[in-house]
């Protein structure tokens, strides 16, 4: 009891800023629609999981099936990365969130994020995984779906103290074509590629295309968006994800060979050549032959469509 009220009189550093100087963020916000799962023993990842997925996806995910992706019996928890990995293998998008600025702003668009936090002290710790659904800045408050508690209300400071002993870890989990509030290119990237690497192509090239929107000029976001959209088999889409990615950088000889692929798929032979023969010119000194070969496999192709 008296460390909680230790930590109560203490601001921590994130909130006393938000405090003073956040007069751009509602003072108020609670998410709608979040289910509250109440948690088992030990699955406290598997039913913060499933709420924040079940919002996600439509789709219910109930806890004993969130428990089967992400429950670790001999350790009695859920590793963060297997929380990370389960949210991309079900097709959502899931982008870390890194600090009380970005948390709140996610919750003021409408969004559960889920939380890790130690309950405890850093040499005895007691880890917990929670769903943060709101927020009182008035009154320095909190809300989650934590354990048995379908709301609790939890005072800013204590959180942000609890949560950085759980290393500032929080992700907002999402349908693969909405965007957070609030992120860097980056972080939306690389949450795509996890979904393209969990096998769910038609998800990441959502996941891409709404990187395009935000970030039009791109290359990256372009190429990754024609790569997923070729995995999908949207040959046509994909070339023209290429070819804007050529546009916006017209000397990578990568972004010229895939967009041969693309084309030569897309019922478009001759203009195919072009592209991997461009490719073969832009390739660096002494590393033309994949381009080469790819030059050759789109003579064979168009041959045999000719043929």
């Amino acid at each position: 009891m008296a460390l909680a009220l230790a930590l109560t009189a203490c601001a921590g550093p994130q909130t006393s800023r938000l405090l003073t100087s956040a007069s751009d963020l509602p003072l108020r916000a609670e998410v709608g629609g979040v289910p509250y799962y109440a948690q088992e023993d030990f699955y406290c990842g598997p039913a913060a999981l499933a709420m924040v997925a079940t919002w996600a996806g439509g789709a219910p995910l109930t806890q004993a099936e969130a428990a089967a992706l992400v429950y670790t019996p001999h350790k009695q928890g859920s590793f963060r990365e297997d929380m990370v990995a389960a949210a991309r293998r079900a097709g959502l998008r899931a982008v870390p969130v890194r600090d009380l600025r970005s948390l709140l702003d996610e919750l003021a668009a409408g969004h559960p994020v889920l939380v890790f936090q130690n309950l405890g002290l850093d040499w005895v710790p007691a880890w917990h995984y929670s769903v943060a659904i709101g927020y009182e800045r008035d009154r320095r408050a909190l809300q989650l779906r934590s354990g048995p508690f379908e709301r609790l209300v939890t005072d800013m400071s204590v959180f942000e103290h609890t949560w950085r002993r759980g290393d500032y870890w929080a992700l907002v989990v999402l349908p693969p074509g909405r965007l957070p509030a609030k992120t860097n290119e980056r972080d939306v990237l690389e949450a795509a590629l996890g979904l393209e690497r969990a096998g769910n192509a038609e998800a990441a090239a959502l996941a891409y295309a709404s990187a395009t929107q935000r970030w039009p000029e791109s290359h990256g976001a372009w190429f990754a968006l024609g790569n997923a959209r070729y995995d999908a088999g949207d040959f046509a889409g994909a070339a023209v994800s290429f070819e804007r990615a050529t546009m916006l950088k017209p000397d990578d000889p990568d972004a010229w060979n895939n967009l041969a692929y693309a084309l030569v798929e897309a019922g478009r032979p001759g203009e195919a050549r072009q592209a991997a023969e461009r490719a073969v010119r832009l390739a660096p000194a002494g590393a033309e032959e994949p381009y080469r070969a790819t030059l050759q496999e789109i003579h064979l192709l168009t041959a045999r469509v000719a043929g």
